[in-house]
C-alpha cells in the first residue's frame, strides 16, 4: 500500500516532474502534482505525491522535510484525507435549476 505526503512552501517555479525527480530518490513515485489556479494556471505553492511503499515515503519525509529546493525549505508531511466541503452540492445537485 503506497502513501501520499503534502509537500508545502514549494517555489512556484518547481513543477510536478521536477518534484518526482527529487522524491524518485527514495523509491517509486506514482504520481507528483504541483497544484495550480484554476484561472491563472499559476502554482499554489504546494503539491502532494503518491509513492508505492510506505517505507519509501517515510523515508523521502524524514530526509526532505526542511530540506531546500530552488532556495525554499519544503515542508513534507503526510497527507490528510481531503475533507468534504460544507455547502458544496455539487454540480448536479437535485436542488439545481436548469
Amino acid at each position: 500500500m503506497g502513501k501520499k505526503l503534502y509537500v508545502g512552501n514549494l517555489s512556484f517555479n518547481v513543477d510536478s516532474n521536477q518534484l518526482a525527480g527529487v522524491f524518485s530518490d527514495f523509491g517509486t513515485v506514482d504520481s507528483a502534482n504541483v497544484i495550480t489556479d484554476r484561472d491563472t494556471g499559476r502554482s499554489k505553492g504546494f503539491a502532494f505525491v503518491e509513492m508505492s511503499q510506505d517505507g519509501e515515503a517515510l523515508a523521502a519525509l524524514e530526509k526532505l522535510n526542511g530540506s531546500d529546493l530552488e532556495g525554499r525549505a519544503m515542508n513534507v508531511s503526510e497527507a490528510k484525507p481531503q475533507a468534504p466541503r460544507e455547502g458544496s452540492r455539487g454540480r448536479f445537485s437535485s436542488r439545481s435549476s436548469y
